[in-house]
């Protein structure tokens, strides 16, 4: 790699509680030439959506630039996430470089590297549309078999009843509900009205009961 070029380094550990530093990670970088106050760095879980080491470590780079990782589990959640980034990062004239692991020494600014990352793209494609196809497949068996796909309901009709009646009461008695059954008040209000009214959501509920009591009878 040239001398001239930039250096960011990026390291994350999984826990924020201690058990785990950052240390070795750090060391391995400042090792391959990157600036200790060039690194980023996340205590956080990769499984995380936000990680505002790694978001403030990408906005820091530059065309030309380099990013170090101890490991590529490091930078990425996931195979398509990962495929993503990269991607991203070279398209902004961005370099990738692995210290150690099943991904060391890759280093994008070598085409054999841009290779691999091209490959693992097809992949991670591949990846999503099983993903989607089992999805789509798991929804329609599901639907066949009378079963309810979807985000699940809330509120039973019993606390959509309940509630009903707070709501014709004072503030403190939905105050009350909301804190005894574990909802907020935006989950309340979404069900029944300030005045007690039934509202869309409520009533969706209320007739799912009554066509399974139907069927049933």
């Amino acid at each position: 790699m040239p001398e001239n070029v930039s250096m960011i380094g990026y390291t994350r550990v999984s826990k924020a509680d201690g058990s785990q530093v950052h240390h070795l990670q750090h060391d391995a970088l400042i090792a391959e030439g990157v600036d200790p106050k060039r690194i980023y760095q996340d205590s956080i879980s990769g499984a995380r959506d936000s990680r505002p080491g790694l978001d403030a470590c990408l906005a820091a780079l530059a065309p030309g630039d380099t990013l170090v990782i101890w490991k590529l589990d490091r930078l990425g959640r996931s195979l398509c996430h990962l495929v993503n980034t990269v991607g991203e990062l070279t398209a902004r004239g961005i370099g990738l470089k692995v210290l150690t692991g099943e991904g060391a020494m890759i280093d994008t600014t070598t085409a054999s590297s841009r290779l691999m990352f091209g490959i693992g793209a097809a992949l991670a494609e591949f990846e999503r549309e099983l993903i989607v196809e089992r999805t789509r497949a798991g929804i329609a068996s599901a639907q066949a078999r009378g079963k309810h796909c979807g985000r699940p309901h809330e509120l039973s009709p019993k606390k959509i009843r309940l509630l009903q009646r707070a709501m014709r009461k004072r503030e403190k008695v939905v105050v009350d509900f909301v804190a005894e059954y574990g909802i907020s008040k935006a989950t309340a209000y979404r069900y029944v009205s300030p005045d007690g009214e039934l509202r869309a959501s409520a009533k969706r509920v209320l007739e799912l009961q009554a066509e399974g009591q139907g069927k049933r009878s």
